[in-house]
């Protein structure tokens, strides 16, 4: 099995340029990244967030005795453990890991050989290189306090944001750096909204001529929360390796050289179809091909055959699945959407392509979903985008009826994987690919009816006092505009609970409401529900 690195962890912060492949998107991130308007990096897992975050780091620390902006690169991934009573424990934490992660930083390349003042309010005190600062203390405090949730954590070190902001104009002003570039990875943590929404907001208040915030999130599954806006606030950016862009192969490929032996190059160029269809399967996600590359290294059309049949039924959906393990208030979501995309997405693509290259026609790997389709649906689909089973296209695609609704492009692998022989079909379905061609799934689908009975009496199966309390809490914490909580007010719909117990039909008695406006309400209700369940 050729030996690969899958995890931008395992490769050190100072050698990640050795393995960066240049694609004009790729460059384009990276710059993005470096530069002083804030970015928001969005990606599924595994396809190199973390990867592009560290090589904007290297690049800024390469020339930093020129241009004299200091790149910090940090992680909240251990978000997940903080247990602490502390009603404010996330904010804290925050504040005191970026704290901690610029001292060091800065210490790390040689620039507090001696202590400036704001460097000791930053880290609370001394640095050494023995001893934790008592700002790291303190973050390594809450990291644990999923051992003890009811002790005590002083945070009485932790800055504010404001005096945070003054402390690192001052250590600016005091080490000539022009600016510092925080580049958070796993920012947003999955399925925990209130926490999303609270790092969104110190992303904004972070703002200042000499710190520029950075982050990578999961697609669909992040809040912004109401204080943060996406489209001002920060450069939203997506990384899609395009599967129908004519150099995306050449790209992969490219990627794979950086890190494979002598011998695998070597299948590769003897078994080059063999190869995009590894390839495609990845559907540009750069651990995937390695991974199955790691597992077919011979490259031959049997191991291919297996490779893409085992990984791809089995593994990828693996990790879907325990999701609904991990977050028990998505289990119905998540299980669901599992079988929307094995038991009637996939054999109906599947089946259109036979025919289509049968016919010698384009072939197709997307799918449509109407915009007015039931809150549950769609959240399925974002936990479909976050495993990257799924990836989102394009919003406001017209289908066949003038509908309006979102375009989904189906994992290649998973698609490929129904094939008897993928390393014989596969690639003719790939090189066919066009958008053009959708399957459609209208707002009252008769898949979702499934789904919508089990969101339905989820109330009434989970029970428990916290449900209880979010199903009392008033309508204005929904996102409704002014006229349309107006009219759940006169039909006396005055909590969530009230409204998610209301059929449509009962919506549709207010005056003007009706078929659309009605679903849209509940919509909201049920999305506000399922919100506070997977946290």
């Amino acid at each position: 099995m050729a030996d690969f690195f899958f995890r931008t962890e395992d490769i050190r912060p100072e050698e990640v340029g050795q393995y960066f492949v240049e694609s004009r998107h790729d460059r384009r991130i990276v710059d993005a990244l470096k530069n002083r308007n804030p970015t928001i990096l969005i990606g599924s897992r595994g396809v190199g967030k973390s990867f592009l975050l560290r090589v904007a780091q290297k690049e800024l620390v390469d020339v930093f005795d020129r241009e004299r902006v200091f790149p910090v690169y940090l992680s909240f991934v251990r978000s997940s453990l903080l247990q602490s009573s502390d009603p404010e424990r996330f904010k804290h934490w925050m504040l005191a890991k970026i704290s901690s992660a610029i001292i060091r930083g800065l210490q790390k390349q040689g620039l507090l050989t001696s202590l400036p003042k704001a460097a000791q309010r930053l880290a609370g005190g001394e640095v050494t290189d023995a001893h934790l600062t008592a700002i790291e203390s303190v973050a390594e405090a809450y990291e644990n306090s999923w051992r003890d949730p009811t002790a005590t954590i002083n945070s009485s070190q932790v800055p504010p944001v404001d005096a945070l902001k003054e402390a690192l104009e001052d250590l600016a002003d005091e080490l000539n750096v022009k600016r510092f570039v925080l580049l958070i990875d796993e920012a947003a943590h999955i399925f925990v909204p209130e926490q999303q929404r609270q790092f969104f907001t110190l992303f904004r208040d972070l703002r200042s001529h000499c710190v520029t915030c950075n982050a990578a999130v999961y697609p669909g599954v992040t809040s912004f929360g109401d204080t943060f806006q996406p489209a001002h606030d920060a450069t939203m950016l997506s990384l899609d390796r395009d599967v129908l862009a004519q150099d995306y192969i050449e790209n992969m490929r490219e990627i794979v050289e950086k890190q494979a032996d002598a011998a695998t190059l070597k299948n590769i160029a003897q078994y080059g179809r063999n190869f995009a269809v590894l390839a495609y399967a990845a559907s540009g996600n750069p651990r995937l091909l390695l991974k199955t590359l790691a597992a077919a290294s011979k490259v031959n059309s049997n191991q291919v055959n297996e490779t893409v049949r085992e990984f791809y039924r089995v593994e990828i959906w693996s990790e879907h699945s325990v999701l609904a393990e991990k977050y028990a208030g998505h289990r119905e979501v998540t299980d669901w959407g599992r079988q929307f995309i094995e038991s009637q997405v996939l054999p109906d693509i599947k089946s259109k392509n036979e025919s289509y290259l049968a016919a010698d026609k384009n072939t197709s790997a997307y799918l449509w979903i109407h915009r007015d389709a039931p809150a549950a649906v769609k959240e399925a689909l974002r936990v479909l985008s976050y495993t990257g089973v799924l990836s989102e296209q394009s919003s406001g695609i017209k289908a066949s009826r003038g509908e309006i609704g979102t375009r989904y492009i189906v994992n290649l692998g998973c698609l490929f994987s129904l094939e008897a022989a993928p390393a014989s079909t596969a690639f003719d379905i790939a090189r066919g690919l066009t958008p053009k061609r959708m399957t459609e799934f209208g707002a009252h689908h008769a898949y979702y009816r499934s789904l919508v009975e089990q969101v339905d009496k989820a109330p009434a199966q989970i029970g428990g006092y916290a449900l209880a309390g979010q199903l009392a809490k008033s309508i204005s914490v929904l996102d409704l505009s002014e006229w349309q909580r107006g009219k759940l007010l006169e039909l006396s719909l005055h909590t969530i609970g009230d409204v998610l117990n209301a059929t449509e039909q009962k919506l549709k008695e207010a005056s003007y409401v009706g078929d659309v406006r009605a679903r849209r309400m509940r919509n909201a209700a049920v999305a506000a529900v399922l919100e506070y369940l997977s946290g």
